[in-house]
Formats: structure tokens, sequence, C-alpha cells
């Protein structure tokens, strides 16, 4: 039995899988506004080096996004959250 190939080349199928569908954690946690005082939640939306990850990555909604932005900003000013960290090598 053969496996259908979509060119002549001979090269193998792609295989197409699906991720799962990113959702909104302040959403299902019911959060109406996203807290600077809470900084250890706030740290999972940091990256090593102090980035904040974006809504792609992070999967909030763009509501929750807006509100946590200006949450971890605020968590810096008030020195709860480090700026960021020089990159290490080189």
């Amino acid at each position: 039995m053969q496996t259908r190939s979509s060119s002549t080349d001979g090269k193998p199928q792609k295989k197409y899988y699906s991720t799962r569908k990113k959702y909104c954690a302040f959403c299902k946690d019911k959060v109406t506004l996203v807290d600077y005082k809470n900084f250890k939640n706030l740290e999972n939306y940091i990256s090593e080096t102090g980035r904040m990850f974006p809504a792609r990555v992070s999967g909030t909604c763009a509501y929750h996004q807006k509100q946590l932005a200006k949450a971890i900003k605020r968590a810096r000013q008030m020195a709860l959250i480090k700026f960021g960290e020089e990159k290490r090598g080189y």
C-alpha cells in the first residue's frame, strides 16, 4: 500500500497539526483589575531579561494585556520588579 504525496518529487507529505487554543488566564479567574502589588503573578509574564511577553505568546486578551502592561510598569517604578538584566555572553 502506497502513501499519496502531493508532489511528484518524492518528497514526503507535510504533517499538519493543530495547536491548543490559548486563553486569557485573567478572564478564566474572572479578574477585573490586574494589580501591580501582586508582583509574584506579574513575574509569570516577564522574560528572564525583563521584557514583557506579548499577548500572542502569553495568551491574554487585549483588555487584560493593557492592564498587565500598566501593572508591570508601575511595579517596576515601585521597585517590586527589576527593570531588566544585562545580556549574558560576549
